[in-house]
């Protein structure tokens, strides 16, 4: 353990030097020695921006992936930037973010007087662009920054949301928590982020795997499947998550036919995970996967169909739209962040103007990906020239699914919390009204500390954090149904609430629908194998 502590304290140096060396001079101003730090090295500019007395920032996995640069260090490397398609999923949760944070300005209850900013970036699911990001977050985008004294109080935000999944969280965090800078994620469950040793400044508002694990190992005993098949994803979240899953499902009585890990770069592992999965004796497969890995494989299955299998998701899938398509996945059950309401929101997904759209180029690609034109005068051959008339109501995608929101509310509630943060650290209640200070020269580390106890129901939904930085955990229980369209729909048929005494935990108040079709219990119910 100390060796891989060191290494990854040198790896940690050695990033540092990379994305963001200062260049320190001095000079004699009015008698006193004031210090200048120049930012070496390109500086990063957010997706979306705006300004404000207190700004929080915004870490997201808009695109889906990193462009792959060869450097070859005679000249500075440029900083690593994004490619591909604009994911809608985690498009409407950054609109989410600024949505709350123009709800908390409109506000004359919370931070009266005071305008929040945001900077919101794109980590195109990468750990190293994530990693860049946090560099940039802690310091800010000035070239040159006087401070006086010292160079220890920079551009830094109150607070950061993100990020979409447990390793790119884990990196900012370690870079983070040495500046006491709260990371609230809406979407990072490994259960390791709950060691407040190693991410002292870690919060989260979804539950911590930990709980997860147990509420699926309750699930596979509760219909009495005691033989099972196990494959995870090859990150933090689905090792950390399997393995808490194992340990749940042993004391449970479950046995395990098979454990295989992947990842979605894997084509090779893919398919060779996607044979076992055929050859396997056991019907239940416990699939504990982030979406985008879990539609590799169904994409490989899908080849040379399996045999029918029965399929237990964790909430890194198990309501992402992409997989439901295959329609062999039927009946698929497993828990999901419990579904909510944000009043006023859908109408702000939708409203988007083309000003708007224009104004960004995050939002240009979105756009013209989504309705297939172009905004640009200059045309392809493949698309036309949009010409005003596109509406985002008829569209069926996940950025404009406003029925029901799940992991949307886990970033409404991180900022929310984070509000709620500074308001305590920067206003006061006197004679029954609330005066804010609009100053900056307060000390930042108020804003951790007031997080820490943060108490507060926004839209009926209570926000607090343990002492680990973790909320209390409830799930809905979500089962694939396919109804006589024969389109699979996701419905709720109960629920696992972490609070409630022990045995009461976990119910199931509707009928559910397996892989045969049948509304009842599966009859294949298999035990222990004795070989």
């Amino acid at each position: 353990m100390e060796n891989s502590s060191l290494l990854n304290g040198l790896r940690l140096a050695h990033i540092w030097l990379i994305f963001v060396a200062f260049g320190v001079s001095d000079r004699v101003k009015n008698g006193a020695l004031a210090i200048n730090c120049t930012l070496q090295g390109t500086a990063r500019m957010p997706a979306f921006s705006m300004d404000g007395e207190f700004i929080i920032g915004g870490v997201f996995s808009l695109r889906y992936k990193e462009i792959t640069k060869i450097h070859s260090y005679t000249i500075v490397p440029e900083p690593p930037t994004c490619t591909g398609s604009v994911n809608s999923r985690e498009l409407r949760l950054a609109r989410a973010m600024i949505f709350a944070i123009e709800e908390i300005n409109n506000s004359t209850e919370l931070l009266p007087g005071i305008k929040l900013g945001y900077k919101i970036y794109d980590s195109c699911a990468s750990v190293s662009v994530a990693t860049h990001v946090a560099f940039q977050l802690s310091n800010g985008e000035d070239p040159v920054i006087q401070t006086g004294h010292n160079c220890s109080n920079l551009g830094v935000v109150m607070g950061v949301i993100g990020a979409s999944s447990s390793t790119p969280s884990i990196g900012i965090s370690r870079i983070f928590g040495p500046f006491n800078i709260p990371l609230v994620s809406h979407f990072a469950t490994c259960a390791c982020l709950s060691d407040k040793q190693q991410f002292p400044t870690f919060f989260r508002t979804i539950p911590s795997d930990h709980y997860q694990a147990d509420a699926l190992a309750k699930l596979v005993k509760h219909f009495g499947w005691t033989w099972i098949g196990a494959i995870y994803s090859n990150t933090d979240y689905g090792r950390n998550g399997m393995a808490s899953f194992l340990e749940a499902a042993h004391k449970e009585g479950i046995c395990v036919e098979y454990t295989e890990s992947f990842y979605r770069t894997e084509p090779q592992k893919i398919q060779i995970v996607a044979d076992v999965i055929r050859r396997s004796t056991s019907i239940v497969v416990v699939a504990f996967t982030a979406a985008g890995d879990m539609k590799f494989l169904l994409e490989e299955l899908n080849q040379q169909p399996s045999p029918p299998r029965q399929w237990i998701g964790s909430e890194g899938w198990i309501t992402d739209l992409q997989p439901m398509r295959f329609s062999f996945s039927a009946g698929a059950i497993g828990v999901a962040i419990q579904q909510s309401v944000i009043p006023g929101f859908g109408d702000f997904l939708l409203r988007l103007s083309t000003s708007e759209v224009a104004a960004s180029s995050v939002l240009t690609d979105f756009w013209e990906e989504a309705f297939n034109c172009s905004l640009k005068k200059t045309l392809s051959k493949e698309k036309r020239l949009c010409d005003g008339t596109e509406d985002l109501v008829t569209l069926k995608i996940p950025f404009t699914e406003t029925s029901k929101f799940r992991i949307t509310n886990m970033v409404y509630k991180a900022v929310y919390a984070i509000a709620h943060a500074i308001h305590t650290a920067v206003c006061q209640e006197t004679n029954f009204t609330t005066t804010c200070i609009k100053q900056k020269t307060f000390d930042k580390n108020q804003v951790f500390t007031e997080l820490k106890r943060v108490n507060f129901t926004q839209n009926g939904y209570h926000v607090s954090f343990d002492a680990n930085g973790d909320p209390v955990a409830s799930y809905d229980v979500v089962n694939w149904q396919k109804p006589e369209s024969g389109i699979i729909e996701l419905v709720t048929v109960g629920y696992y609430d972490a609070s409630l005494p022990k045995g009461q935990e976990f119910r199931i108040y509707k009928n559910l629908t397996w892989l045969d079709g049948d509304m009842q219990v599966m009859k294949r119910v298999q035990h222990c194998s004795s070989s």
